[in-house]
């Protein structure tokens, strides 16, 4: 097992509500409507609600595991599998943060080239974000943790989803209940990728302060989190009708657009470079996880690992160009997200609840003959 972190490396346990709730306020906020109304229609909010309230389930299993000492996931996986097995399980699991860091640039770069500098070329959008990257990771997990702390500036900016309200129509939201059950978990299973955030929990929670004080934390920003993506699906159903929106590709920034203010013309420009502030500590969470589990298990210094993985980004955020290689990649990403939460963390928590109880008999056992 890990040794503990040192008080200077950790960070307070409420923090956690930042780590978490940055994250799940990705690119895919400017989007992710199309994705829940898919199977489930006016009922789309409905979907989100459940994902959300499903995931509080794997919260619960992801602090059982890993509380009481406060541990990684690696320790986990050497614990149940071995050390040789359980390494190469950790190894795994860093090609998944690969994923979720090139998933969240990659969806923040389209977003730039699409709305604000259409003939900009991807790799000098690329190789800017790489160079914050590079910076704000280098700096260790508190680094990190400190940006994480700008979302507070960006709440505030839900509350101008007011001016679409006004324009809406509370009629499009009927009826309700409309869509079978199975109808309601599909277009869930579709939205799991709005509440990409969790994970990196298995890596950086050795790192929080107050070993099971900051659950509650944890629950608050995925509940918040909860709120905001349903708060903004039933202002998008209100403002557009369903067939409106099944051919608008970017929901949020259209009803962005409307909004005018006397000192600027362009509010969705504010509105993209403020998210920014999001999407730095969103792409160097995973990353930093990456760089984490490379030390453990590789005996690699962050120093060197994150050059590497850092020029990986980038040459794959470069293959990704069409539109359509986009979609193939984010439906990838969703369902190796379902994968991940509601099959491999329930069984490595199965897994390791058995092993403990096998632990603590024969514990006991040996204690009676002695």
């Amino acid at each position: 097992m890990q040794q503990r972190i040192k008080e200077n490396y950790a960070i307070s346990g409420y923090f956690v509500f930042f780590l978490i709730a940055v994250t799940q306020a990705a690119a895919t906020l400017f989007n992710f409507q199309s994705l829940a109304l898919v199977h489930a229609g006016q009922d789309a909010w409905i979907s989100i609600i459940l994902m959300g309230v499903s995931l509080h389930l794997i919260i619960w299993m992801i602090y059982k595991m890993l509380g009481n000492p406060a541990k990684d996931v690696i320790d986990v996986h050497r614990t149940v599998f071995g050390k040789f097995m359980g390494n190469a399980l950790s190894l795994i699991v860093v090609g998944y943060y690969f994923l979720m860091a090139l998933f969240f640039l990659r969806s923040y770069m389209e977003v730039i080239q699409v709305w604000v500098f259409p003939s900009l070329r991807t790799w000098v959008i690329a190789g800017l974000f790489i160079c914050i990257i590079y910076y704000v990771v280098s700096g260790g997990f508190r680094v990190v943790a400190g940006f994480s702390f700008f979302y507070l500036a960006l709440i505030p900016m839900l509350f101008w989803f007011y001016f679409p309200t006004r324009q809406g129509d509370p009629g499009l939201l009927l009826p309700i209940l409309n869509h079978s059950l199975t109808d309601v978990i599909k277009s869930s299973k579709s939205s799991c990728i709005i509440f990409f955030g969790l994970e990196p929990l298995l890596i950086y929670l050795p790192f929080l302060k107050s070993g099971q004080k900051h659950a509650k934390w944890a629950h608050f920003a995925l509940l918040f989190s909860t709120f905001k993506y349903a708060a903004i699906m039933i202002v998008t159903l209100m403002f557009f009708s369903q067939g409106l929106l099944k051919h608008t590709l970017w929901p949020t920034m259209a009803m962005t657009q409307i909004i005018e203010f006397s000192f600027i013309a362009r509010f969705e420009y504010v509105f993209i470079f403020m998210w920014q502030l999001t999407i730095i500590p969103t792409v160097c969470i995973p990353i930093w996880c990456c760089t984490r589990i490379m030390k453990r298990v590789c005996s690699i210094k962050p120093g060197l690992s994150l050059p590497f993985v850092l020029a990986a980004l980038m040459l794959a955020a470069l293959t990704l160009k069409e539109r359509a290689q986009m979609d193939a990649f984010g439906t990838f990403v969703n369902e190796c997200a379902i994968y991940f939460y509601f099959a491999y963390i329930p069984l490595l928590f199965i897994i390791t609840w058995f092993a403990a109880r096998l632990k603590g008999e024969r514990k006991r056992t040996k204690m009676e003959e002695a």
